[in-house]
């Protein structure tokens, strides 16, 4: 009696672990996160590139760079779906273990037997195998890391490979682009919403702040692809931090390397230009934004006086972006 039910609970008590296959999504990516609770970034690897190319003791995060090894990649989503497959896979053994037992049970007793007994049981029959974890619906930025070619997906931006941790400066200095532009062309959107939920007086603070902050991003973007540009091709001479922040000592640089430089590549009007949203990108960060004599005598920007504090609109964070722009693509070539 009730054979069946103990066979599957030895069996049952024997398993040190279950699988449970993933399905990869219809372009052969399958989800990972981030283990990082600070993080928890989710993406796509290619399922094929997974197996071949991945190391199993090391695995990167695309945005924080975090390293684990390739069994802590499960998305909170998995683990709790593999965790409820699972739970009714262990119940529907059982189920279907005490079904048998009480069939056989039953089926024993004789019918000429003046005394009978019979048993039922009201649990219900389950499929006692597991069906694998579907992926979620594919993203948009597809990427393959120009050192190792693994193929990985994100949403908004990545920073890092997630097979080979490299960085790669035309993906930093795409993704930044990406994020200025998105605030500059949202900016109607952003407001409108903050108007009917917050109220105008702050749209109109928060969208300043975007506007200013799209100024910042274009100088840091400016900077860090010069920066890995130059260390890239110039590995015997020294840099200081941030050099290339300054326009005139990125400029010194480049002139010292290659023999050309900024104002060989723009045309003087922008250069001068690009030197103004440099240097009112530096009182943003260092004096909230109003102007000193300093400003005056480095951007050469005679339209302020000391004590004023200045005005940047998104037509200007455009027309910085275009001439970073255009100096990136020589530096590219």
């Amino acid at each position: 009696m009730f054979e069946k039910i103990l066979q599957e609970l030895q069996e049952l008590e024997g398993v040190k672990h279950f699988s449970i296959p993933i399905h990869p999504d219809k372009d052969g990516y399958i989800d990972k996160e981030c283990p990082d609770e600070k993080c928890m970034f989710q993406f796509k690897v290619h399922d094929e590139d997974w197996s071949a190319l991945f190391d199993n003791e090391k695995v990167f995060c695309p945005m924080c760079r975090h390293e684990a090894n390739s069994k802590s990649w499960f998305t909170t989503e998995q683990k709790n779906q593999g965790q409820r497959k699972i739970r009714r896979h262990i119940i529907a053994r059982i189920n279907n273990a005490l079904h048998e037992d009480t069939a056989n049970f039953n089926a024993e007793q004789q019918d000429h037997s003046f005394f009978k007994m019979s048993l039922r049981f009201t649990g219900s029959h389950g499929p006692d195998y597991i069906l694998p974890l579907l992926s979620k619906e594919e993203m948009e930025l597809k990427i393959q890391c120009q050192k190792c070619n693994a193929r990985y997906a994100v949403i908004g931006s990545a920073f890092f490979c997630p097979c080979c941790g490299h960085n790669s400066i035309e993906e930093t200095f795409a993704n930044a682009i990406k994020k200025i532009e998105s605030k500059i062309n949202n900016l109607n959107i952003v407001k409108e919403a903050l108007v009917k939920s917050v109220g105008k007086d702050a749209a109109e603070i928060t969208c300043r702040s975007l506007i200013e902050t799209g100024l910042n991003d274009c100088v840091v973007a400016f900077q860090r692809y010069n920066e890995a540009a130059f260390l890239k091709r110039e590995t015997g001479i020294k840099v200081r931090r941030n050099a290339f922040q300054n326009l005139e000592a990125g400029a010194a640089l480049w002139l010292q390397a290659i023999d050309k430089t900024y104002s060989d590549w723009v045309t003087s009007s922008e250069l001068h230009d690009l030197r103004v949203f440099f240097q009112k990108r530096h009182l943003l960060a260092h004096t909230e934004g109003i102007v000193d004599s300093k400003y005056v005598v480095d951007s050469r920007d005679s339209s302020y006086k000391a004590g004023q504090r200045i005005v940047v609109k998104s037509d200007d964070v455009i027309h910085c972006l275009k001439i970073v722009k255009k100096i990136i693509a020589v530096l590219r070539n």
